[in-house]
Order: C-alpha cells, then structure tokens, then sequence
C-alpha cells in the first residue's frame, strides 16, 4: 500500500523558515518522480514544486522561485520542502504528491493527507 505522510508544518512568522518531510512507503520511492502541492485556505490547488526520480531536476512554481527548495533523499524514501522567507500568502495545507513515472511530467497518482504551514505574526 503507497503511503506519504508529510511533517513539519506548523506556525511561523514572515520571513521565518520551515522544512517539510514526506515519509514514503509502499513503491520503490527512487523510481517516481514526487511534487509538492498547496491548497490556501478558500483556494484551489496550486502545483509547488516537482522533482524527477533521481533528483537531478526540479521545477518549481513562480510564486515560490528563489525561497522554496525541493528534495530528495532516496536511500531515506523522504521528500523535503525547505521553505524560507516565508509570506502569509504560504499558508496552506501542503501535501506530498507521487508521480506514476520518472519525471514530474506524467499524471500524480497518490497524495498524502497533508500538513498545515501558518505564516502569521
């Protein structure tokens, strides 16, 4: 059974900065392609960042360019989001996404129940 459960979430002040960690299991994680994705509250869902199976290419949205930094760690089956300078306008459910495929150009099959970044002062 495919399982991502995200960490790392929680209350922080403009400007501050917070990592997210995606536990994966169930799949050979170092052969899909893995994103994270945001949801705001009363928003729809807007597409972070995207990182291919072995690591060696990201893609992140405008929104985030230059402050967010996606990762992986293969040998762990652990996806990471650090985030710094972070705006109110990050807040939002984050959620671990699974590619069925080696490069975040193929269709998101799995999430994971997200976790929860609050930038407030």
């Amino acid at each position: 059974e495919v399982q991502l459960v995200e960490s790392g979430g929680g209350l922080v002040q403009p400007g501050g900065s917070l990592r997210l960690s995606c536990a994966a299991s169930g799949f050979t994680f170092s052969n899909y392609a893995m994103s994270w994705v945001r949801q705001a509250p009363g928003k729809g869902l807007e597409w972070v960042s995207g990182i291919n199976s072995g690591g060696g290419s990201t893609s992140s949205a405008d929104s985030v360019k230059g402050r967010f930094t996606i990762s992986r760690d293969n040998a762990k089956n652990t996806l990471y989001l650090e985030m710094s300078s972070l705006k109110p306008e990050d807040t939002a459910v984050y959620y671990c996404t699974k590619y069925n495929g080696l490069t975040y150009y193929y269709a998101m099959d799995y999430w994971g129940k997200g976790t929860l970044v609050t930038v407030s002062s």
